[in-house]
This record gives C-alpha cells, structure tokens and sequence, in this order.
C-alpha cells in the first residue's frame, strides 16, 4: 500500500506542467502551439524567454527529485524508486493534459540525481561533453540517457539500474522523431533553430 501511494503521488508531482503554467503566467502564449509543441525547457526558450526557460528546466528536474526524496524519507527504497519513475511517467504523460507531455529528459536527470548522485553527475557530464561536441541537443539526451543503467550497473545499484532503463526506453521511444532525423543527418544543431529534442 505505502508503494503504491508513492507511485500515485509520484505521478501527481511529475504531471505538473510547469513549462506551460509558467509560459501562460509570463503571456507567452500556449506552448504547445510554439515550435515543436513540447511542454519542455528547449521549447520555453523557443518563447525568448531565457529566465522562464531557465525556470522550467530547474522545475522540470526538481520535481523527479523531489519525489524520489520524500518517497525515500517516508517510505524508504523500494517506495523511492517507484516515485522517481511514475514522476518521470507523469511527465511525460499528464493527466492534466489528456496524457501528452515532454520527453522527460529534464525530470530524468533530476530523478536520477536523488536515487543515485554518482550516476546522475555522469549523466549530467556525459550530456554536457556531447552537447559541446556535437551542438545536438537531442544526441546528448539520447547518449547520457543510455549510459545511466550502464553507470548504475557498475557502481553495483542494480534497482537504480532497472528503474534508469525503464526511463530511457520511454526518453527514446519519444524521441523517435529526432532518431529519424539524427540517422538522416537532418537534425538540428544547439541554436540553430527547431529541434524537436525538448524536456
């Protein structure tokens, strides 16, 4: 029972669309009908808005951690990672917003970060080596996703390891678009304009 509460308020915390509420608060628009459409930080800075943005991003990773934090105060383990993935599910899948959310790559740093630092500061890093090598957003979020269970794996945390693949099959199942263009080299580079590689 104590699981299962935390998974459902794990959920509830990770739907929360902080992207769109803050885009509306600050009058810029509904998000989902600017650029891509996606209710992450890559698309609220497509507003020009860079502290809203910023904010999002901030937002988006915290609730992941949140969640997986207070789980772990009051239900222990087992109960934390089950809040870490259904926040990350309700990010990508609100019920607020008839289930269509962001790719989850915000919230899934940030709820890897509090089930297991170590491998969430290699995810962290990895994405910031291949964005400043590659200038993808989408590639890095693909790269520092899959090597996380590796990580987890190697550092002995086989439940970190198996919520972390659960997380990165969803992060490339919604990424398939940008697979696509990836593989076609016709996907956009960091600033040079729309790329369907949000959070």
């Amino acid at each position: 029972m104590t699981a299962l509460i935390w998974t459902i308020l794990g959920y509830l915390i990770g739907s929360i669309p902080f992207g769109l509420t803050i885009t509306r608060a600050l009058g810029l628009g509904d998000l989902r009908q600017i650029g891509s459409g996606n209710i992450g930080a890559t698309n609220v800075l497509r507003t020009g808005n860079k502290p809203a943005a910023l904010a999002t991003l901030l937002l988006d990773s915290g609730k992941g951690a949140i969640a997986v934090l207070l789980a772990r105060q009051f239900g222990g383990e087992g109960p934390a990672l089950l809040a870490g993935a259904a926040a990350f599910l309700g990010h990508c899948f609100p019920v607020w917003l008839g289930f269509r959310g962001g790719k989850g790559v915000a919230t899934f740093l940030g709820t890897m970060l509090a089930l297991s630092w170590p491998v969430g500061l290699a995810a962290c890093a990895t994405w910031a080596i291949v964005a400043a090598l590659g200038r993808i957003s989408s590639l890095s979020a693909l790269v520092a996703a899959a090597g996380s269970p590796v990580v987890a794996l190697l550092l002995g945390q086989p439940r970190v390891a198996t919520a972390a693949l659960f997380m990165v099959a969803l992060i490339f199942l919604r990424h398939r678009a940008n697979i696509e263009r990836l593989l076609n080299g016709t996907e956009p580079r960091i600033g040079g304009g729309r790329s369907g590689g949000g959070t």
